[in-house]
């Protein structure tokens, strides 16, 4: 049993570690989503995710769906924040200079999406809250792309569009935090501050026990569900606390768990809430057209390109800097890929509308367009400017 749980682990390690494969593996997932939401199969689709449970041993989550968007998106945000801490602490983004150009491309990548999202909606009542929708990126999307393009891509264009999607979460993060709170309960922020000051003690005290920070860390999402701040940013700021220094193995507490976690984050748990979130139906191509669905998608195709490509050609002209290695047309195809919002973008979009779930099946339609033109036009850029570089 033990050798089949060592092979099952390391087979994944494998799968996770090429790229094309988590992001082939969300495709699939969202098709069949889509598949299922406009088929006979709809009611039975709804059901699974939505009906409550016959027993669940947290009171707040009394559906499937609930315990993935509030449970195991919890574990994708801690993945996500410990991959932000080893780039911050010693990988692309560890010092003000390495920072400068992901930082400034992010940036205008997530404001201008944001604002075209506001120009369209304009004055419609409750739309508003909808405008980080297509502001965040899918790295594992994004990187599955390109890894698609094999050794055509300059490996500078791949790492920077690493960094820029990491950037990018640790955006989309403060934004849950502080635009997507409900109301707040005193009493569970203090208990979670307390728990968490608890696991910052532990760092610094330099103690290495892996189970005594997922203890914590569990505890800590716990009292966090209950606080009226979304229980995922639990998982970034669990992911803060792990000790990142190395031993004589050149191995961390950290980098421990991220390989751990890393092939079950992309192979199961992105593609289950993708599965699990991406089912909406298709009314009629005039479904598309509504305000809310036409903003999202033209600020995920028009507004991350525009953004991006923008800030970074700005950036060159006043001197701050370019992408090594690359040719302009490859740097706009980076900035497509940029497009792909799938998961944070679903995410934000079931927060932004959590009263009005007609609103949040308009978003996803507008997630999915414009994440799918993206991908494609991105792919295609990439290629094409590949191949005339070879040449």
């Amino acid at each position: 049993m033990k050798r089949r749980r060592l092979r099952l682990s390391s087979d994944l390690r494998r799968l996770a570690h090429n790229e094309a494969a988590p992001a082939l593996i969300l495709m699939a997932c969202a098709a069949a989503a889509l598949i299922a939401a406009n088929s006979v199969l709809a009611d039975s689709y709804h059901a699974l995710f939505h009906a409550p449970l016959a027993w669940t041993p947290v009171a707040k989550l009394t559906t499937a769906h609930l315990w993935i968007n509030d449970a195991l998106m919890a574990v994708f945000f801690f993945v996500v924040g410990l991959e932000i801490k080893r780039e911050v602490v010693a990988g692309e983004l560890s010092t003000p200079a390495a920072r400068r150009l992901p930082v400034i491309a992010a940036a205008a990548g997530m404001a201008a999406p944001a604002a075209l999202y506001l120009l369209i909606v304009g004055a419609e009542p409750g739309l508003a809250r909808g405008w980080a929708i297509p502001a965040a990126t899918d790295i594992a999307f994004a990187m599955g792309v390109l890894a698609l393009l094999g050794r055509r891509i300059p490996p500078a264009l791949r790492l920077f569009l690493l960094t820029v999607a990491i950037v990018d979460d640790l955006g989309a993060v403060a934004i849950i935090a502080l635009f997507y709170t409900g109301e707040l309960d005193v009493g569970w922020l203090a208990a979670a501050a307390a728990v968490l000051a608890a696991m910052i003690a532990l760092n610094r005290l330099q103690v290495r026990q892996r189970s005594a920070y997922v203890l914590l860390a569990v505890v800590l999402w716990y009292a966090v569900l209950h606080s009226g701040v979304h229980a995922t940013i639990a998982g970034v700021l669990a992911a803060l606390t792990i000790p990142y220094r190395l031993d004589r193995r050149r191995d961390s507490p950290l980098l421990r768990m991220e390989h751990a976690l890393v092939p079950w984050n992309g192979l199961l748990i992105v593609p289950l809430f993708g599965f699990a979130n991406a089912g909406v139906a298709i009314t009629g191509l005039g479904a598309a057209a509504a305000p809310l669905p036409l903003a999202v998608g033209v600020g995920l195709f028009a507004g991350k390109q525009a953004g991006i490509f923008g800030s970074l050609w700005l950036a060159h002209r006043l001197g701050f800097g370019r992408i090594a290695g690359t040719s302009w047309p490859q740097v706009w195809g980076l900035a497509l890929l940029c497009g792909i919002g799938f998961t944070m973008s679903l995410f934000i979009g079931a927060l932004a509308f959590p009263a009005r779930p007609e609103l949040a099946e308009q978003a996803k339609l507008g997630v999915l367009a414009g994440s799918l033109l993206s991908a494609v036009a991105g792919y295609v850029v990439l290629r094409v400017s590949a191949a005339r570089e070879s040449v």
